[in-house]
């Protein structure tokens, strides 16, 4: 059955409002929005706090109406709100009609590690959610079998990184808020050798033996890695580019690398 909330105080208002302000850096709570992430995390086996449909939204005919009615039938809480409530439970500054505070199992550092065949992506000080979001994405559809999101990024549970991931951060193992130097030791000891993304200087892609247990550890979208990075990791690899263009944008040159190391581990 769906219950129905009626005021912008509501203590339901605030818990959205609360998270999408701070956002769980361990992925344990995640905020939603939209009927694609919220199927997306119904279907990866996540599991629902609450969810919310605006008022306007909830005919049976609209994707939101069904989606909220399927999941009440779930026996998920769903709530429905009026269209000038649901704008506060949103983040957006066009709502879609729907939200969500969903819950998913937090990964484990040495769990991305650990296999045999273990292919990571880290990502260093990568400031734009939206970029942070498209390299999970990235990563997920080239193999990647685990990131890391480390350094001064921003979070990949907020809700701006999960839109740009298209929901791969509700699928793909990440584990956010460790430092560069705790995410190079934890690779080290588990035998992944760790090839830094360098504008100029690096082996070409095709040059890498990317085989066994393999990372890419890729830089800010401004000035790249740390050269103290660069010299903890094992090889150093760069992205041939026209002498005229100074780097790529870096979630375009995470999914190329991403890539060409997919064509030699396959």
């Amino acid at each position: 059955m769906i219950r129905s909330i009626t005021s912008r105080r509501n203590p339901l208002v605030a818990r959205f409002r609360a998270l999408a302000e701070e956002p769980d850096i361990t992925g344990a709570r995640v905020l939603l929005d939209g009927a694609h992430l919220v199927r997306e995390a119904r279907e990866s086996g996540g599991t629902f706090e609450v969810v919310a449909v605006a008022t306007s939204r909830l005919a049976p005919e609209t994707e939101e109406g069904l989606l909220a009615r399927s999941l009440s039938a779930d026996h998920v809480d769903v709530v429905e709100a009026p269209d000038s409530v649901f704008t506060a439970l949103s983040p957006v500054s066009t709502p879609s009609g729907i939200v969500a505070i969903a819950s998913r199992r937090p990964d484990v550092a040495a769990a991305i590690c650990a296999g045999p065949m273990a292919f990571v992506l880290a990502v260093v000080d990568v400031q734009d959610p939206g970029n942070v979001g498209a390299l999970v994405r990235a990563a997920e559809a080239g193999g990647v079998t685990g990131m890391f999101v480390c350094g001064a990024s921003a979070n990949p549970f907020s809700w701006k990184a999960i839109r740009g991931s298209m929901g791969s951060v509700l699928r793909l193992p990440v584990v956010a808020g460790m430092s560069t130097a705790a995410v190079l030791s934890c690779m080290k000891q588990a035998g992944v050798r760790a090839i830094a993304a360098v504008a100029r200087g690096g082996m070409d892609p095709e040059a890498i033996d990317w085989t066994g247990k393999a990372g890419i550890v890729l830089g800010s979208e401004g000035t790249g890695l740390p050269e103290e990075v660069v010299a903890a990791c094992d090889a150093r690899v760069s992205i041939p580019m026209s002498p005229h263009v100074e780097s790529l944008n870096v979630a375009t040159a995470g999914a190329i690398l991403v890539y060409a190391a997919r064509r030699k581990r396959i």
